[in-house]
């Protein structure tokens, strides 16, 4: 048993089999089939496994299109619980036929320390080779997301003009309360809601608008509620775009004469008459975000806001909170700036050792010996917290992109261990295939064995006169019989396996062809393609503040120090300058 799969067979948390079908038919992929032939493969590659190390989770009539399915649901609960340690499923679109729920899916998976395995798709990350190709899939997945935009429909602009709160997330500072009455949407009656405040969050409001009011930044809002510890009510840290979130949302604002002449300044529909605006409520803004799949929701422009009065107690006047949308448009943060030629490698699988937090790229104005700008990678905690929190070292990164990259070229060539790795898989695929066939071969043996047997048996009882011996004969037949039913789909198991494997060997010879062109290609790939093509390979990269440690996607890593980098360098791989 590799190291791998033995870590894993340690592993006290349970196997989860997931299921699903979009309706019963009585046929195909049945629920029943799916969890029995997951439970093969787990058995087959760990051994010992018992039913009661196995929770099985089932979705009957729901489609793939969304993840919003009861059983998904409590198997994402009892992951967030620590409770398992692989997710088994019968094909990839089981789980989802949306790309970019899979690879959010995965994305969460890894935070828990959970392997996956697709049985009919060959995705074991448990395995070496299986999180190489996830890692790729993955990677052009997240290049060739579908972004869809939200619409509000024509009769949420009369809801609106309820000013009751619609559901969704509540705004820090309140929380959802159910009101008597009910309201009218699509035809149907629904429950009606309004907002109450939650008084210790409110303060947290108030003082992050009396702290932007006051030092007109956003990093220094974002620095002191750092230091102080002052969490979302999430219960994480505030950044500089949840702040200006914060800051931006009207909800907070009195609805008074002040606030209804912004509205008609900037052109913003309102649905509430003027008498309305007496400064008693706050205001209830629709339709005011683009919210896009995979990426942050996005401030739609004025004219296409929809505001009435709420029925809820403001926490900002209306003068303040229109001096802060003021400064806002002023302010332009100079905290954190991506380099502007964009040459930055590392920036997502770069982390700092010390705190965990991502380190991103920062430009200076500073050149080295080629001339080039050089960019600093710094940690993400250290730079908001001014160091209060983590004080790593910021790291060079022309020096340190130039590291990784010959680093991962060399392991590219022909006797590198990465490639022996490559070779040995290679290898294991054949033996599997030829371990395949002979199992098949065995089984017709005893299949056709069965059958002469079952036809002898069959002449006996119509030769002979009835005995007290055919109902043992009949007995044996369907013996038999059961028993060529079995080995029927145990040689049709072992058919597909090589169908499975047919296709690890073609994505072998994909990675194989890679690697082979990897050294002498890289250079010249553009910016884009080198991440991609660096990602293929690298799981995640640490810095401590003093040496690098590269974690590869075959279980491999290796460690750079500085020494080795700027040993025929002028410049030091850390930058101690802040």
């Amino acid at each position: 048993m590799e190291d791998k799969e033995l870590a894993i067979k340690k592993d006290p948390r349970k196997y989860a089999i997931y299921s699903r079908k979009s309706k019963f038919t009585g046929k195909g992929e049945s629920i029943e089939n799916q969890i029995e032939l997951c439970k093969q493969f787990i058995n087959n590659k760990f051994e010992g496994v018992s039913e009661d190390e196995i929770l099985i989770f089932e979705d009957e009539g729901y489609s793939g299109k969304n993840t919003n399915r009861p059983e998904f649901q409590k198997m994402l609960k009892a992951i967030r619980n620590n409770e398992i340690k692989i997710v088994a499923c019968y094909k990839m679109d089981r789980i989802s036929r949306n790309l970019s729920d899979f690879v959010a899916m995965y994305d969460e998976f890894q935070d828990y320390n959970v392997e996956f395995v697709s049985k009919n798709d060959n995705f074991d990350t448990s395995t070496s080779m299986g999180r190489a190709m996830l890692q790729i899939t993955m990677v052009f997945a997240q290049l060739e997301r579908e972004t869809i935009a939200e619409r509000i429909r024509d009769n949420m602009r009369e809801l609106a003009k309820s000013g009751r709160w619609l559901g969704g997330t509540t705004p820090t500072g309140y929380k959802s309360t159910q009101i008597t009455g009910s309201i009218t949407f699509d035809g149907k009656e629904r429950q009606a809601f309004k907002l109450d405040i939650i008084p210790d969050e409110a303060k947290t409001v108030k003082l992050i608008y009396s702290k932007f009011l006051e030092t007109k930044s956003l990093t220094q809002v974002e620095t002191y509620l750092m230091q102080n510890k002052i969490k979302t009510k999430n219960g994480k840290d505030y950044t500089r775009f949840s702040v200006r979130s914060l800051l931006t949302n009207p909800v907070y604002v009195t609805a008074d004469k002040t606030m209804l002449e912004y509205c008609n300044d900037k052109g913003i529909s309102v649905y509430a008459e003027e008498s309305k605006f007496d400064g008693k409520y706050g205001i209830m803004a629709y339709n005011k975000t683009a919210q896009t799949v995979g990426k942050a929701n996005k401030i739609k422009d004025f004219n296409e806001w929809i505001v009435a009065v709420g029925k809820h107690k403001p926490l900002v006047n209306s003068k303040d909170w229109i001096t802060v949308q003021t400064l806002l448009s002023q302010n332009n943060s100079k905290a954190y700036r991506k380099p502007r030629s964009n040459v930055a490698l590392l920036s997502g699988i770069l982390h700092c050792a010390k705190c965990g937090a991502f380190m991103r790229p920062k430009l200076t104005q500073r050149k080295n010996a080629d001339g080039e700008l050089i960019y600093d990678y710094l940690c993400e905690t250290k730079e908001k917290s001014k160091s209060v929190i983590c004080d790593c070292k910021r790291v060079n990164g022309n020096k340190l992109d130039k590291a990784i990259c010959d680093e991962i070229k060399n392991l590219t060539i022909d006797k590198s261990e990465f490639s022996t790795q490559l070779k040995s898989m290679e290898r294991k695929l054949t033996d599997s295939v030829k371990e395949y066939r002979n199992n098949i071969a065995n089984l017709e043996k005893v299949l056709n064995k069965n059958n002469q047997d079952i036809e002898r048996l069959i002449e006996s009882i119509t030769s002979a006169d009835s005995t007290s011996a055919d109902s043992l004969i009949k007995e044996k037949i369907n013996r038999l019989s059961a028993e060529n039913e079995t080995i029927e789909i145990q040689i049709n198991e072992n058919r597909i396996a090589i169908d499975n494997q047919n296709l690890s060997d073609l994505n072998l010879e994909i990675l194989k062809s890679t690697l082979e062109n990897f050294s002498s290609t890289f250079d010249e790939m553009s910016i884009e393609q080198k991440r991609v093509a660096l990602r293929t390979f690298i799981k995640r990269i640490e810095f401590d503040g003093e040496d690098v440690q590269v974690y590869m996607n075959t279980d491999e890593e290796f460690e750079i120090n500085q020494e080795e980098v700027s040993a025929n360098a002028k410049e030091p791989l850390r930058a101690d300058s802040e």
